[in-house]
């Protein structure tokens, strides 16, 4: 018998799955783990505000440049124009069939799709289309646009879009506005959730064979803007399309409430910077304390013209620091690669570079029940990592690792003592003031850097390094060459980030980031080239994880192996965002769990 979840129950919020009644209505929302916070008869997202005023402009700048308006394209990985897609700014052209609160740790409410009946195990799900949902253009959005979609993602599209119809037994249209997904053996729990979560494109005004090649065209898209105006590597200004059919549905009302929003493209961080200065932009973010006491002297800000704050999130940070490519030889050894970690001086760095306001980052859910720092491993754990006895180290499965602290003097002789010995121990010899492998090779390896900052963290690093005979040359390239030599692992080592945010629903996109599958995948973000079993079957286990503790169990198991396995060395963070902004920028009072929205600020007064 066809089973669905019950309205009933979502807005109970029990996890009691029944047989779908005769005149039951298809749920609203889903949540990776129990049931969606808001109920079916929600207003707005918690953190919006439904009474925003629309109106105004606002200007973003970013780094980098763009010769393309296609986001799911391989060659958009370098070039693509900010805006079309966004985490940050907001999907401005394409929207996908549900949207996420940033409220949850994973939950998901109607957009595109009104409703979904989902089968309780989760082997597929129907989406029952907004019939009043449109594309910019006027058109309706039909299932067969749905099914285009992952059509043309297949044959076309990059990683991960092209990857989906994998896990994907077949995409059926079930009525005029219904679409029904069902899932192989590949799938997931997850699954059905980041098939929700996917842009969709419409069929009319897209050729397959066309699909995969660059494009300054203006694109409909289902999104609250239209392209108005394209300078490629310049700027790129989108117009609030005034058909916008979405406006006043619940997950969107009180988003969206600029007329105009531009972004500005700039080469490097200081060139930026002096554009906001000027008024050119109106946001600005900087993560470094001392830059921000440092810098911010400029009579815009002395006046009150640009304000800044400061705002709490609720996730765990995001993990950046030198990351090793694990494809060459030299970087194969996880002692050698451990040995290299202690080599980096935090304490030295926090109190010269950051006026000692930061915290160590020591675990990829740092500050979060899914982190494994200093704690030990649980039954749940050790079971999971049974067939794996040497993938985590014994400290670090009991709990009592720590990382080496240093006195702060850039020259701790004890760590670098620690260092040596395993060095030692993976083979090498120090000789005439060099580290030699068995072969009489010098150890030497280049960082590639995109700005100051990350030039001062990777001189910090290379004068320590220098001590123990290791030869370490930097390279400083515009963010664009970056991004090319990551798109086709180019590099030694790199200053890396593990993810856009931090999650406290880690999931599918940790394939693409440690899973054996992506590591040698061109235009991957497994950076650092991780292809471990033990890794893979830690991130099968949160995946097919139905209950809490079985999907904590299996984070924190892959926070021990990533640890272990030394594959970058972590910097620092702040937990605090601070950003600054011109003064007639807005925002709501509450503050998410994902932290500020920019979608959801306005603009007072023009």
């Amino acid at each position: 018998m066809r089973r669905t979840l019950s309205l009933l129950v979502a807005t109970a919020a029990i996890a009691i799955l029944a047989p779908r009644a005769a005149l039951a209505e298809p749920v609203h929302g889903l949540s990776m783990h129990g049931t969606p916070a808001l109920p079916a008869d929600f207003k707005n997202f918690p953190y919006a505000n439904p009474d925003a005023p629309k109106g105004g402009k606002i200007t973003y700048c970013v780094i980098g440049s763009f010769d393309n308006l296609n986001p799911f394209i391989i060659k958009s990985l370098r070039t693509t124009a900010r805006g079309m897609i966004d985490t940050i700014y907001g999907n401005l052209v394409f929207e996908s069939l549900m949207q996420r609160s940033a409220d949850e740790a994973f939950s998901i409410y109607g957009l595109t799709a009104k409703s979904v009946d989902i089968d309780p195990e989760r082997k597929w799900i129907e989406f029952h289309l907004d019939p009043n949902a449109k594309w910019s253009d006027g058109q309706q959005i039909t299932p067969d646009d749905v099914i285009f979609t992952y059509e043309v993602f297949t044959e076309k599209g990059r990683p991960p879009y092209s990857d989906r119809m994998a896990k994907i037994e077949k995409i059926e249209k079930t009525g005029d506005n219904s679409v029904r997904f069902t899932f192989n053996d590949k799938a997931d729990r997850e699954f059905p959730l980041i098939i929700a979560l996917t842009p969709i494109v419409p069929k009319h005004a897209f050729s397959k064979d066309t699909f995969d090649q660059t494009t300054l065209k203006p694109l409909v898209g289902s999104g609250p803007y239209t392209v108005a105006e394209v300078k490629p590597g310049e700027r790129i200004v989108f117009k609030r399309n005034p058909e916008y059919w979405a406006r006043d549905i619940p997950s969107k009302r009180g988003f969206d409430n600029y007329d105009q929003i531009t972004i500005e493209y700039f080469l490097n961080a200081a060139a930026q910077f002096e554009a906001f200065k000027k008024g050119i932009c109106d946001t600005f973010t900087e993560a470094d304390p001392v830059k921000r006491e440092r810098g911010f002297d400029f009579p815009a800000f002395k006046n009150g013209d640009i304000v800044a704050e400061t705002f709490k999130s609720g996730l765990p940070p995001v993990v950046t620091g030198f990351m090793f490519n694990t494809r060459l030889p030299k970087f194969a050894n996880p002692e050698v690669r451990q040995a290299l970690g202690m080599l980096y001086d935090f304490e030295w760095a926090n109190r010269n570079l950051f006026a000692g306001k930061y915290e160590r980052t020591v675990s990829y859910w740092q500050g979060s029940e899914l982190s494994a720092y200093g704690v030990p491993a649980n039954d749940k754990e050790k079971a999971l990592l049974a067939p794996f006895p040497d993938a985590v180290r014994p400290d670090i499965m009991d709990g009592t690792w720590r990382p080496p602290v240093t006195d702060g003097s850039g020259q701790d002789r004890k760590v670098m003592k620690q260092a040596f010995e395993l060095f030692k121990a993976a083979g090498y010899t120090l000789q005439g003031g060099k580290m030699l492998d068995a072969q009489g090779a010098p150890f030497a390896f280049e960082i590639l850097t995109s700005s100051e900052a990350e030039q001062r963290l990777a001189a910090l690093y290379q004068r320590t390094l220098e001590k123990l005979g290791i030869a370490v040359t930097i390279r400083a390239l515009e963010a664009d060459q970056i991004q090319s030599r990551k798109q086709a692992f180019e590099f030694d080592a790199l200053i890396g980030v593990t993810g856009f945010t931090g999650t406290l629903s880690p999931g599918i996109e940790q394939i693409g980031r440690w899973g054996s599958s992506s590591a040698q995948k061109p235009g991957s973000f497994n950076l650092a080239g991780v292809s471990s079993p033990a890794v893979d079957a830690m991130i099968d286990a949160m995946l097919k994880a139905r209950e809490k503790e079985d999907f904590v169990a299996a984070v924190r198991a892959l926070d021990r192996l990533l640890i272990s396995g030394n594959y970058m060395v972590p910097f620092q963070h702040n937990s605090e965002q601070w950003i600054a902004f011109a003064k007639r920028l807005k925002h709501p009072e509450k503050t998410p769990i994902f932290g500020y929205q920019l979608p959801v600020w306005w603009s007072q007064g023009g």
